[in-house]
């Protein structure tokens, strides 16, 4: 079975009407109460209406979002063909029962296409002609799910003939003879007619009853996300250039899901109104660049750090274009595999966490522990970003015991006895373990480190200065 849905721009003016070579080819319910209708031209239209929008027809921006319903029924199934008169045919014969039968693949479909900002006439049939036919023709839509080869047969004999684009030319010879339905022209006799029209017109008739294979390719999604929506008016506030953004990512993310990826970088550019006589003066474009440590594919993982590094920018002007591109993909992650979820959360959910602490914190204030190459206790960690690996790989194993806490500067303790005292006398459990190294900085340390303990059963990390006439003792560490 097929859906074939026809899909038909929604503009914001409430009277708008639709130009192609300086005649109206679409128009609202607005602009059809002020007296415009399809055919007219555009002088009489302006002067009928001049509070209507007259539009400019975009073969480019039609044929985008074409492309978006597409991209927004892929996840229903693969086989979808991009038809003419702007319709989809989709084969989802192999989908109704994980779907939930085909009148609840039918509503999900058409929703799916409404969410791209789309009108939607929908038919379910089974064969893709039939489908077609009763999604073009407004009577036969109050009836859309036909399961039936039967019952499609009666629907369609009930359509008019001028729904088929190969009985356009026969028109006048076919309303001559009182053939007014597609009943009637499979009632005339079938060698007559073949004589008198042309094969095309048998075959769309025959296509239209019968399942009959698709000859053409099926879609495919593009290899790269790029797109830019030039707005119809200026927009002079940062929450409706967020809404535009919003909807952008809405369509990256049905893309992503079509070629089964993930993004861990984009970039969205807000295009300011230029003046004609700005000069080097002029408003720049805003960009702003988000870097992901988790490559996300779904919305509200992409959307939240877009809204937090959002909120930081500053506000450089009124906004006619909004642009969105992808910088780095990444495959999608499979499915966990746990039958029950950690409940203290992924990794995966760390780091998107991390992710939106740097956008609404910033890059410089979200930082962790890195270790580096060195034997001195003070230099062997430091803050690094979270964007940057959390240790470098090739360091060898800390050879003795480690404190929990650090001080930043070693302490030093007073000796009675010849014995360091840190509240009361301290006594070594183990050591020493010997450090010398930094020469090469011109911060030299010879040190001997001991793990000792108080009276009160607390241990700390301890080391005495070599070198030294007489022997200094330090506190650096406090164990757990």
């Amino acid at each position: 079975m097929l859906d074939a849905c026809r899909t038909r721009w929604l503009s914001e003016p409430a009277a708008w009407a639709l130009l192609s070579r300086e005649r109206i080819v679409a128009c609202s319910a607005g602009a059809r109460a002020l007296g415009l209708a399809e055919g007219m031209r555009r002088s009489g239209a302006s002067t009928l209406a001049p509070q209507a929008t007259l539009l400019e027809r975009d073969a480019a921006s039609e044929q985008a979002l074409f492309d978006a319903a597409a991209l927004a029924v892929l996840p229903y199934t693969p086989q979808v063909v991009q038809y003419a008169d702007h319709t989809l045919l989709l084969d989802v014969t192999a989908s109704l029962t994980l779907f939930g039968g085909p009148r609840a693949l039918l509503r999900a479909t058409r929703q799916a296409v409404r969410a791209c900002g789309l009108q939607v006439q929908a038919a379910l049939a089974p064969t893709p002609h039939g489908a077609w036919l009763l999604a073009r023709h407004a009577a036969a839509r109050a009836r859309r799910a036909t399961l039936k080869p039967a019952t499609l047969s009666r629907r369609l004999d009930a359509l008019p003939c001028a729904l088929l684009p190969e009985a356009e030319p026969l028109a006048d010879w076919l309303g001559g003879i009182g053939c007014h339905t597609l009943g009637a022209l499979r009632a005339l006799p079938r060698a007559g007619l073949q004589r008198r029209s042309s094969p095309a017109l048998m075959r769309a008739l025959d296509a239209a009853y019968a399942p009959t294979p698709l000859a053409t390719d099926w879609f495919v999604p593009p290899p790269s996300y790029h797109i830019r929506h030039d707005l119809l008016e200026r927009l002079e506030h940062s929450e409706g250039v967020l809404h535009v953004a919003a909807r952008l990512l809405e369509g990256l993310c049905r893309w992503l899901q079509a070629c089964r990826l993930a993004v861990t970088g984009l970039r969205l550019t807000l295009i300011h109104e230029r003046r004609r006589h700005a000069g080097p003066q002029e408003q720049p474009d805003t960009c702003l660049a988000l870097a992901l440590a988790e490559p996300a594919w779904q919305l509200p993982q992409l959307l939240a750090p877009l809204r937090e590094r959002y909120a930081r920018l500053p506000w450089a002007g009124p906004v006619v274009a909004v642009q969105l591109d992808t910088q780095a993909l990444a495959p999608q992650a499979p499915p966990s595999a746990q039958l029950f979820p950690d409940p203290g959360g992924s990794p995966a959910d760390f780091r998107r966490l991390l992710d939106l602490l740097r956008a609404r914190l910033g890059d410089a204030r979200v930082l962790h522990g890195a270790a580096v190459a060195d034997h001195r206790p003070e230099n062997a960690n430091v803050w690094a970003g979270a964007d940057s690996p959390p240790c470098r790989q090739g360091l060898a194993p800390t050879p003795g015991e480690r404190p929990f806490w650090l001080l930043d500067v070693p302490q030093p303790l007073p000796l009675q006895q010849d014995r360091p005292v840190h509240g009361t006398p301290l006594r070594l459990v183990r050591g020493p373990e010997r450090i010398e190294s930094g020469w090469w900085h011109g911060a030299f340390v010879l040190r001997d480190y001991f793990v000792a303990e108080d009276a009160h059963a607390a241990r700390y990390w301890i080391f005495r200065e070599r070198g030294q006439a007489a022997p200094r003792w330090f506190l650096h560490g406090l164990f757990a």
